[in-house]
């Protein structure tokens, strides 16, 4: 198998990954200014909201990311294609949708 291509989608998907995390953890200029608070009931909710979906965001990328590391370091030990939690094969299909793919169907939906 020549694995040049999965690892040019695995390291510009790990590239975008890494230019999207950046840009949700970007501090503000003036991390105070970006929150106010007002006399009444739900003043800053709307940007206190915004930041925890940010947060979410940033770990659901974070997760993948690390999937993609796992898949490149995968390829280097010669183990890509191989489930890491049952050591069975992830069948094509799933890693032709998801070159990351680093756990089977089965043991995926168990995490």
């Amino acid at each position: 198998m020549d694995s040049a291509p999965i690892r040019d989608v695995l390291e510009e998907r790990r590239s975008g990954l890494d230019a999207e995390l950046r840009e949700l953890t970007a501090v503000p200029r003036d991390p105070a200014a970006a929150v106010s608070f007002g006399k009444r009931i739900g003043d800053g909710t709307t940007e206190a909201v915004d930041r925890l979906s940010k947060v979410g965001a940033a770990e659901q990328l974070d997760a993948m990311r690390s999937d993609v590391v796992r898949a490149l370091e995968k390829l280097d030990d010669g183990t890509y294609g191989l489930c890491d939690r049952c050591g069975g094969p992830i069948p094509d299909e799933r890693l032709e949708a998801r070159p990351w793919s680093v756990l089977c169907v089965r043991c995926a939906s168990l995490r």
